[in-house]
């Protein structure tokens, strides 16, 4: 396997949706007082993001200035395998709260025939580096407690649990979302 990281542009983003981005749901995640995880099994379910049509990536220009994003995609020779988005400077965009100073990490993809490969890792630095060199001091992401293979990764990733909202989606989700910080 010979991996390939190129930064794109926002054109190619019907090309980068390609990746898919559903996972079987197992698990979720519930959480004590002191924000520890208690992990516990759910019915099992496909969650796939895309499923929703304005949330794909091909759609997110008609929702946000993406001018400023990076837009990252791995390939396996010319296997488009994963990808990853940074928003930053995009006013409308309230996970940036306002500030020049902080990134999102608002979409990071894995083909699953690629997962666990090491290769989301090697896209999370390129986000990451990214990010400092447009002087961001943080790096911000929003994932749900369903995604247990998420929160694990973010979490190996040194990034650290600063909230989580019961209330932030549809109640019949029945997800909490969880934010994540990276220090940069």
């Amino acid at each position: 396997m010979k991996i390939k990281i190129v930064e794109e542009k926002s054109s190619n983003l019907t090309e980068y949706e390609q990746v898919p981005i559903a996972f079987r749901v197992e698990k979720r995640f519930i959480f004590d007082s002191d924000f520890n995880f208690i992990e516990e099994p759910v019915q099992p379910f496909i969650k796939d993001y895309d499923a929703i049509e304005s949330e794909r990536p091909s759609e997110w220009s008609k929702r946000f200035d993406i001018s400023h994003w990076g837009i990252f995609s791995a390939f396996d020779e010319e296997q488009r395998c994963v990808g990853a988005a940074v928003a930053w400077r995009t006013p409308e965009l309230d996970m940036l709260e306002g500030r020049d100073d902080l990134a999102c990490l608002w979409d990071l993809r894995v083909h699953p025939d690629y997962r666990k490969k090491g290769i989301g890792r090697e896209l999370f630095s390129c986000a990451v580096e990214w990010a400092r060199a447009r002087n961001c001091r943080r790096l911000k992401i929003e994932t749900q407690n369903i995604n247990v293979p998420a929160c694990r990764f973010y979490a190996s990733q040194g990034c650290e649990l600063k909230e989580i909202n019961k209330n932030a989606y549809d109640e019949a989700l029945n997800e909490t979302q969880l934010i994540w910080y990276l220090d940069l």
